[in-house]
C-alpha cells in the first residue's frame, strides 16, 4: 500500500526569467531568453515530486482568494494532491517569487504574502489522521508556522507519523537556534551545504552533520553538483548527482526530498534513499522551474540502471 504524506507549508507562483546575460544592476534594464510562470515554494514543488513519483499527498496551506492562488491549487488538484486543506483567504494576497536563473546560478526575490500566513493550529487532528509522514519545508520563511512548528511535529510523531523538515535559507541570515529545538520531533531534516554551515558552524559537511547527532534525526545534506551526503555511524556517506543537461535548477533539492521519501517510506537501505533523492533531484533540472520536469518512477530507475552513483 502506497503511503500517504502530508506536507504542510507554503505555497506561491513563481515567475522565471532565463538565460540572462549580464545580471540587472539598479538603473539598468537586461533582457532575457525565455519566461515562464510555475508552482514554486519548497513545500509545493515537495508535494508534486511526491505525487508524480506516485504517492498519495495531502497538503495543507493557505492562499489567497485571488488569480494567483486559483492556479496553485488548480495545479496541485491536477497533478492528483488532495488540497480539500487549502484555505483561500480572501484578506491576504498570494506569494510570488521572481526568479533571474541561467545554467550558472539564480537570484530570487520573493513577495511573502500567504507564505508567512500559515499557522500550526490550521492542522487539526482530521488532516493527521490517516496520514503516514509529515513532511514541512522552509521553516525559516513560514513566520506564522514557525512560533509552534515544534509543537505541530511533536503532535505528528505522537500521532505514529514519521517527520521530516527542510530549513531553507534565512533572509535575515540570523539562523536562530529554536530551529534545533524543533528537531527533536524530526526523524529526517535536509539541509543544503549552505544551510548546514550556517546553522551548525561547521566549515566541513562531516563536522556538521556530527554537530546535528541528535539521538533522533539523520540529517541528509544536499551539495549541488557534488551529491548528497549523510552520517554511516560516525564517517560520511555521499552520493553523487548524475549528469542530466540542466536547463534550470529551481527546487531541485525539494525534489531531491521527495525522491528521499519515496525510497524512506518504503524502508529501502539509506544508500538507495540517496540515489533516489540524487536522480530525482537530477532529473528535476531538465525543464523550467521547479516542476515542469520531476520524475517518474520509470525515469529514476532506468537512470539508476544505467549508471552507479555510491561512494564512501
Amino acid at each position: 500500500m502506497k503511503p500517504t504524506i502530508l506536507v504542510v507549508g507554503e505555497i506561491n507562483v513563481d515567475l522565471i526569467c532565463t538565460g540572462y546575460r549580464s545580471f540587472p544592476e539598479p538603473g539598468k534594464e537586461v533582457l532575457v531568453d525565455d519566461f515562464t510562470m510555475t508552482l514554486g515554494s519548497s513545500s509545493a514543488i515537495c508535494a508534486m515530486g511526491l505525487a508524480r513519483l506516485g504517492n498519495a499527498v495531502r497538503f495543507v496551506g493557505k492562499v489567497g482568494a485571488d488569480p494567483w492562488g486559483d492556479y496553485c491549487v488548480a495545479t496541485m488538484r491536477d497533478a492528483g494532491i488532495d488540497v480539500s486543506r487549502v484555505v483561500r483567504d480572501p484578506a491576504i494576497k498570494t506569494g510570488v517569487t521572481v526568479s533571474i536563473t541561467s545554467r550558472r546560478d539564480r537570484a530570487l526575490v520573493s513577495y511573502l504574502g500567504s507564505i508567512g500566513a500559515l499557522r500550526a493550529e490550521d492542522v487539526d487532528g482530521q488532516a493527521l489522521d490517516g496520514a503516514d509522514h509529515l513532511h514541512i519545508s522552509s521553516y525559516f520563511l513560514q513566520q506564522g508556522l514557525r512560533d509552534n512548528c515544534g509543537e505541530l511535529l511533536a503532535r505528528a510523531s505522537d500521532a505514529g507519523l514519521s517527520t521530516s523538515l527542510d530549513p531553507g535559507f534565512d533572509p535575515a541570515e540570523r539562523w536562530e537556534h529554536d530551529l534545533l529545538d524543533a528537531l527533536d520531533a524530526v526523524d529526517l531534516f535536509f539541509p543544503n551545504e549552505v544551510e548546514l554551515r550556517a546553522i551548525t558552524g561547521e566549515a566541513s559537511i562531516l563536522d556538521g552533520l556530527r554537530r546535528l547527532q541528535n539521538g533522533r534525526t539523520r540529517t541528509i545534506a544536499t551539495l549541488g553538483a557534488e551529491g548528497c551526503a549523510t552520517l554511516d555511524g560516525d564517517a560520511l556517506l555521499q552520493a553523487v548527482c548524475y549528469p542530466i543537461a540542466t536547463v534550470d535548477s529551481t527546487g531541485a533539492g525539494d525534489s531531491f526530498n521527495a525522491g528521499f521519501l519515496h525510497a524512506w517510506l518504503r524502508r529501502q537501505p539509506i544508500a538507495d534513499c540517496l540515489r533516489w533523492g540524487a536522480a530525482c533531484g537530477s532529473l528535476s533540472t531538465r525543464g523550467l522551474g521547479g516542476t515542469s520536469r520531476q520524475a517518474s518512477v520509470a525515469e529514476v530507475e532506468a537512470l539508476l540502471a544505467a549508471s552507479g552513483g555510491l561512494r564512501t
